[in-house]
Formats: C-alpha cells, sequence, structure tokens
C-alpha cells in the first residue's frame, strides 16, 4: 500500500435528517486494495458509501481521496475525479442499449468500452441489446463494465449480490478484485455474502448500530467464524480494532 491512501475517512458520521446512521468512522482504502465493509441491515454501510460519493453530505469527519479533502466537491465534481459508485439494485436504464451505456459519459468524458468488453467478455456479444431484456446477472454486468469504463481511481461497489444467485456473485467478485490488481483502483466494497466478500478483499471493517466494531485482515475474519458474529452481534473486541489508519 502506499504511504498516503486512496481513500480516507477520519472520524466520519452520517445520516438522514436528525437520525445518525454512521457515528465516527475511520477507514482506509491502498492502491489496488479492495476493502470490505460488512455489517447487517441497518449498520451504516450504504450510508458510508453514499457520503463518500457525495449524495449526502457529512454531519461531521473528513473524507480525503489522493490527500484531498472532497467537503467542496459536487458528486459530479467526485465522478470527475475518479470515484466511480455502482449502487444496491443495478443502476442501467431499461430502454438503453448495452453499446449507449458506454456513450453516457460526464461532461467530456470518453468511455472506455473495450475495457469494459475486456473484463466482461458477454457484454461484447450483447451490445445491441436492451438493457431491460438482460438478466439480472447481465445488468449487473453492464453496471460494472460502465464502472469500469471510466478507469476510477476508488470504486464503491454496494451489495453487489442483490437479487442474484451466489453462483454468479461468485464469477462478478473475482473481476473486481482483478481490475483494483491490475489498474490499482482502490474498491470499498458492500456485500451481504460474508464469504464471499472476503474471499476477494484484503482487509474488513465490520459495523453494528453505525459503530466500527471490527477491523481485521480479510484472512483473520474468513477464519474465525465466531469474530464475525461477535461483530454482528454488536460486540467490541479490543484486539481486533486497534487497525487505524495510517
Amino acid at each position: 500500500m502506499s504511504e498516503t491512501p486512496v481513500l480516507h475517512l477520519e472520524g466520519l458520521s452520517a445520516g438522514y435528517d436528525a437520525a445518525v446512521a454512521v457515528r465516527d468512522l475511520d477507514l482506509h482504502v491502498g492502491v489496488g486494495e479492495v476493502v470490505a465493509l460488512l455489517g447487517p441491515n441497518g449498520a451504516g454501510k450504504t450510508t458510508t458509501l453514499r457520503a463518500i460519493s457525495g449524495l449526502i453530505h457529512p454531519m461531521a469527519g473528513v473524507i480525503r481521496v489522493d490527500g484531498d479533502d472532497l467537503a467542496k466537491h459536487s458528486p459530479a465534481a467526485r465522478a470527475q475525479l475518479g470515484i466511480a459508485h455502482v449502487p444496491e439494485g443495478r443502476g442501467v436504464f431499461f430502454g438503453l442499449t448495452v453499446a449507449e451505456h458506454f456513450r453516457l459519459g460526464y461532461r467530456g468524458e470518453r468511455l472506455d468500452a473495450d475495457l469494459a468488453y475486456t473484463y466482461f467478455p458477454a457484454l461484447a456479444a450483447l451490445r445491441d441489446r436492451r438493457a431491460g431484456l438482460l438478466s439480472g446477472g447481465e445488468q449487473q454486468m453492464l453496471t460494472l463494465g460502465t464502472a469500469l469504463a471510466r478507469k476510477p481511481r476508488l470504486m464503491l461497489v454496494d451489495e453487489l449480490s442483490l437479487g442474484l444467485a451466489p453462483v454468479i456473485v461468485e464469477r462478478l467478485m473475482p473481476v473486481v478484485s482483478s481490475y483494483a490488481e491490475q489498474s490499482g483502483c482502490a474498491v470499498l466494497l458492500v456485500e451481504q455474502h460474508i464469504h464471499i466478500a472476503l474471499a476477494v478483499a484484503h482487509r474488513g471493517y465490520v459495523l453494528s448500530h453505525g459503530e466500527l466494531v471490527i477491523h481485521a485482515p480479510a484472512d483473520q475474519l474468513r477464519a474465525d467464524h465466531q469474530l464475525i458474529l461477535s461483530g454482528y452481534l454488536g460486540e467490541r473486541i479490543a484486539s481486533t480494532t486497534s487497525g487505524a489508519p495510517p
């Protein structure tokens, strides 16, 4: 990992109206690193991603990408800085073809469709098909493909497995990991299938009731199911929460 992480959250608190969904979160993701953000429903995972991409305003704390404070950057400006947000529930336009999705760049942005087809060869054969006629797995490929086509510096992936069979997710996750390794993109991954997420992640953070309860290497979390269970129950384990951002 580089000395300066791609993503660095310091004391992040965020929520909706007066309700705080995530409190005082410290988190970092390095170059080419995949980090899993885990926890039960309502733990604050999606809120964290939305704060990073600028869809909601933090209540407190600092969000930095490559050392730059994002406080004054709009969601569009953050996208132009290289932040790609793969939303929960597939961000595709049903009336557009696969190929047309790769012409939906931000102002002056050119998406690299060939790069997406390299990582998802099945999309190349479907380029003239409307997204609404694709299967759920194909739609998720398209969502990920359009994110990769932006050549992001930081990718936020929210519940890739939603509505998909685990066997399909097991094919998609290695693509995320491979892209991170080959491009240096930092990935923050929210995923309900813990074992699938930890199979590709380097480290994991576990949130419970909006607070960080565990931060540990992925191999440690994979090996100790009780550790994960404790995190989901909201029990603090001092020995595993010591990993702090540099």
